[in-house]
């Protein structure tokens, strides 16, 4: 697949600032901001659907939507294994939950998994992003 400069450019964007979202979370996990890390890390896997999305100039307003466009392109194609859809899906539930569930208590374990989550996410679609843009 051959990508414009733009897209290009937005796709590394995307992927900087999911890694950047990525070391937030790490560095609100070792402070023991369990919550705030859980957010983090959502975010860190949602940006990089997001650049993964623009593999094909596709993208959402809504968070579903991206969720949405995410499974429906890659997951359902097997571009993408199943398991990243589950840990997106999980990760925005945990996310919802922490940023507005009264009285949520995010444990250590749920916090570390979910950095985990997203580090693997971000290299399964670093992955699939360096596939799609060798020529063919």
């Amino acid at each position: 697949m051959i990508l414009d400069e733009s897209i290009k450019a937005l796709i590394s964007y995307r992927l900087e600032s999911a890694r950047e979202k990525l070391s937030a979370a790490e560095d609100l996990f070792e402070k023991r901001h369990y919550k705030d890390s859980v957010s983090r890390s959502y975010y860190a896997i949602f940006t990089a659907a997001r650049a993964l999305l623009a593999t094909e100039r596709l993208d959402s307003s809504k968070h579903s939507g991206v969720i949405s466009l995410f499974n429906q392109h890659f997951v359902k194609s097997g571009e993408v294994r199943k398991e990243a859809s589950k840990w997106l899906e999980r990760a925005k539930l945990y996310r919802e939950q922490a940023d507005y569930g009264d009285f949520y208590i995010v444990s250590v374990n749920e916090a570390e998994a979910q950095i985990q989550s997203a580090r693997e996410f971000i290299e399964e679609v670093e992955t699939v992003i360096g596939k799609r843009s060798r020529p063919a």
